[in-house]
């Protein structure tokens, strides 16, 4: 997996950097450094800067795993365009049959997970998570939630760090909620960030040309060709973004001081 910030790949990351580019974000892991409570998640300040500028020169898209209202807090006041929740399930078409499908999975694991320490069942309305990390045993942890969730009817499983995603089969995935996305705001190439699981719908697509995506921390079984190698280095990806943009958008001679020529 090569760095998009190194080389000729920061050429191709320029080129896609033009008007017309959408720019659709994860949050947890690419915006905000996975913490070990997720209500405590945050964006440094330069991040916060960094995706404030880059709002400012074109169309960014948040999509996230987290309820729809609980993303749309932790990216209020810097220019987002939009939210999308639930791993591009919200908002929900269908919305009151995907809601009384994931309140019967609730249903069902909170009964079947009671008991298990460090456990923690997530019910984002559209969708459901199942936490593990502050199980003592992860290895025990994830055997016991997977015989939990054997039986569960039209569940789409998705995997994580420490964590499993429990989404509905027919419902929008990430990949689908950048195409809607991407169509809305006219956009004709898209880059893409993320780091986990749920984002490899969005990677998929990038067997087209007018898909970049690019993966927080390299990875040998993902569907993205490009990465950058830690969260940390996201601001210095916002940043090269923005300055392509400020240098394609730029008249002609004033990146060099010089006034652009009269005709």
């Amino acid at each position: 997996m090569k760095s998009i910030l190194a080389g000729r790949q920061r050429a191709l990351l320029e080129r896609f950097a033009r008007p017309g580019v959408l720019v659709a974000l994860d949050f947890d892991g690419t915006l905000a450094p996975i913490v070990a409570h997720r209500r405590r998640a945050r964006m440094r300040v330069g991040t916060r800067r960094a995706l404030a500028r880059l709002a400012r020169l074109c169309p960014v898209v948040v999509i996230s795993g987290r309820a729809r209202a609980d993303a749309a807090r932790r990216v209020a006041g810097l220019g987002v365009r939009a939210v999308i929740g639930n791993h591009g399930a919200e908002p929900a078409p269908r919305a009151a049959a995907l809601r009384a499908r994931v309140r019967r999975w609730s249903e069902l694991l909170r009964g079947r997970l009671a008991g298990l320490a460090g456990v923690t069942l997530e019910d984002k309305r559209y969708s459901l998570t199942v936490h593990y990390r502050q199980a003592h045993d992860p290895r025990a942890a994830r055997r016991a939630i997977l015989a939990a969730l054997e039986g569960l009817r039209g569940v789409r499983l998705i995997g994580g760090k420490f964590v499993f995603n429990l989404v509905a089969r027919t419902a929008p995935d990430k990949g689908r909620a950048v195409e809607r996305e991407r169509r809305r705001l006219r956009c004709g190439r898209v880059i893409y960030v993320g780091d986990d699981d749920t984002d490899e719908d969005v990677f998929a697509l990038a067997t087209r040309r007018t898909v970049l995506a690019v993966r927080v921390g390299a990875s040998r079984t993902s569907r993205a060709e490009y990465c950058v190698r830690e969260q940390l280095e996201i601001d210095e990806l916002l940043a090269a973004i923005a300055r392509a943009l400020a240098c394609s958008t730029r008249p002609r001679g004033a990146e060099n001081g010089r006034k652009p020529r009269s005709r």
